[in-house]
C-alpha cells in the first residue's frame, strides 16, 4: 500500500513548517532511519519551504502513526505538537496528491514549475539512499510524465503569476533571446532576487546589481555572478542596460527623465525595457513617454497577473481531469502487481507438472512403448493434472454458492456462456 504523510502551506503555519524541514545534508540519513525503524519498505521525502511530505510504501495496514512518531523523534518534537497539522493519504489518494503536487496544483502559486524540479531532486536522493523500489519508483516516474503532459497540453504554466516572473516574461516577449543582453537590477530585496533567478534561468548575458550599500548586495551578486555598483553610479552605467528592474524602499525616484534620455542617446536609441516594482515609484513616470523605452509599473504587472491567474484556473480544471484518468491508470498497474506473484507461482507449478509428465513419457519410450502411445499418455495426463484442481475448486464453489468464482472462471478462461444446462438459462 502507498501512503503520504505531511504538512504544507495550507495545513500548517510557517512556524510549524520550519520545524519539520529536512536539511539536504541529512536527507539520506533520514531516509535510512525511516526504513530501518518503521514498517516502511520504500520511502522518499519532499522538503521545501512550503511543504514537508513523506511518501512511502508499507504492507502494514496502519504505518502512518509509526511514521509520525519517527518524524517527531527526528526533529525532537512531541507528536502532539504537529499532529493537528498533519494530513494523510493512502493508495489512490496518495497517487492523486503526488500528481497534483507535481503539476503545481497544490502550490502556493498555482501552476508554478519549481516544485517539479524539487520532486525530481527528492526522487534522486531517495534513489541514492536506496529507499526507492519498484512501486514508489514507478509512481514518481508516472508523476513526472503526467506533469509533462499537463504542461504541454494545458496553459497551466504559460502565464506569469508573480510580479518578478511577469516582469521577466514581458522582457522575453520584447527581446526574445536574452543571451546578449545586460540587466540592471536596482535594489537587493526578495523581488529583485527572484527576478534575477528568472533572468538566469533564461540565460541572461550579464547582471549588474545597484544598491545603496555594497554589502547588502554582495550575497545576490555572488549567487548570480553579478557586478555590484552603488546608486550614484547608475547614470554612468545606465547605457549598458537593455533591461532594468527596480524595487527599492526609496521615498524619492532614483531614475529621472534626463538620465534616461542621455542613456538612450548613448545607446543610439536601442530600446530599453524598464520595470518599476517599487511603491512609491523608483522611476519618474515621464520616462515612460520617451521613445524606445518600455516602462511597466507594478499596477501594469498586476493586471497581467490577474488575467493570467484566471487563465491558470481554467487550465487547472483541464489538469484535474487529466490527473483523474492517470490516477486510474496507475492504480490499475498497481493492482496488476498483486497478481504477478500468483501468475508466477501458477506458471511454476504448471512447469513442474510438465517436467514430471514429460519424464514419464520419455521413460515409456525408453521401455519400448511407441511414440504414439507416449504422446497420448503425455497429452492425457498433462491435461488432467492441469485441470484437476481448477475443476475441483469450481465444483466446490458452485456447491457453496460462490457463483462469483464461476463468473471469474468464465472471464479468466474465456469460456462461452452456459447453454441449456447452464445456470444462466431460465428456459
Amino acid at each position: 500500500m502507498l501512503f503520504t504523510l505531511g504538512v504544507n502551506h495550507k495545513s500548517a503555519p510557517v512556524g510549524i513548517r520550519e520545524r519539520v524541514v529536512f536539511s539536504p545534508d541529512r536527507m539520506e540519513e533520514a531516509l535510512s532511519g525511516l526504513t530501518q525503524s518503521t514498517p516502511v519498505e520504500e520511502a522518499a521525502i519532499l522538503s521545501t519551504c512550503n511543504r514537508t511530505e513523506i511518501y512511502f510504501r508499507s504492507e502494514d495496514h496502519q504505518p502512518a502513526d509509526r511514521v509520525l512518531h519517527w518524524l517527531s523523534d527526528f526533529h525532537r518534537l512531541k507528536p502532539s505538537e504537529i499532529q493537528p497539522y498533519i494530513y494523510r493519504h493512502q493508495d489512490d489518494d496518495t497517487v492523486r496528491h503526488l500528481l497534483r503536487v507535481a503539476c503545481g496544483l497544490d502550490s502556493l502559486v498555482l501552476g508554478e514549475p519549481q516544485i517539479l524540479g524539487q520532486l525530481k531532486g527528492a526522487y534522486q536522493t531517495a534513489g541514492s539512499a536506496g529507499t526507492v523500489g519498484r512501486q514508489l519508483g514507478r509512481l514518481f516516474q508516472h508523476a513526472f510524465s503526467v506533469a509533462k503532459n499537463v504542461r504541454t497540453s494545458t496553459a497551466i504554466g504559460s502565464s506569469p503569476v508573480s510580479v518578478a516572473f511577469a516582469a521577466v516574461s514581458l522582457a522575453r516577449q520584447i527581446w526574445g533571446d536574452m543571451k546578449p543582453l545586460t540587466a540592471l537590477m536596482i535594489g537587493a530585496g526578495e523581488t529583485i532576487e527572484l527576478a534575477a533567478r528568472h533572468l538566469k534561468t533564461h540565460q541572461i548575458g550579464r547582471i549588474i546589481v545597484a544598491n545603496r550599500t555594497v554589502e547588502r548586495a554582495r550575497p545576490l551578486a555572488e549567487e548570480f555572478d553579478a557586478e555590484i555598483i552603488t546608486l550614484p553610479e547608475i547614470p554612468s552605467r545606465l547605457p549598458e542596460a537593455d533591461i532594468l528592474i527596480s524595487s527599492t524602499a526609496s521615498p524619492l525616484p532614483i531614475l529621472g527623465k534626463g538620465a534616461a534620455e542621455r542613456a538612450l542617446k548613448a545607446r543610439k536609441h536601442r530600446p530599453m525595457f524598464m520595470v518599476d516594482i517599487a511603491v512609491p515609484r523608483d522611476i519618474e513616470p515621464e520616462v515612460g513617454r520617451l521613445d524606445d523605452v518600455y516602462l511597466y509599473t507594478v499596477d501594469d504587472l498586476e493586471e497581467v497577473i490577474q488575467d493570467n491567474l484566471q487563465s491558470r484556473r481554467e487550465a487547472a480544471q483541464q489538469a484535474e481531469e487529466i490527473i483523474e484518468s492517470q490516477v486510474s491508470a496507475f492504480m490499475g498497474w498497481l493492482r496488476a502487481q498483486d497478481a504477478v506473484s500468483t501468475i508466477r507461482a501458477y506458471r511454476g507449478k504448471a512447469h513442474s507438472i510438465q517436467l514430471e509428465v514429460l519424464d514419464k513419457a520419455l521413460q515409456m519410450v525408453a521401455a519400448g512403448k511407441s511414440a504414439e502411445e507416449a504422446l497420448g499418455f503425455l497429452a492425457h495426463t498433462l491435461t488432467n493434472k492441469l485441470l484437476h484442481e481448477p475443476c475441483h475448486n469450481m465444483n466446490q464453489a458452485a456447491r457453496e454458492g460462490k457463483l462469483e468464482l464461476i463468473d471469474a472462471a468464465h472471464a479468466l478462461f474465456n469460456l462461452p456462456e452456459a447453454g441449456d444446462g447452464g445456470r444462466s438459462s431460465d428456459s
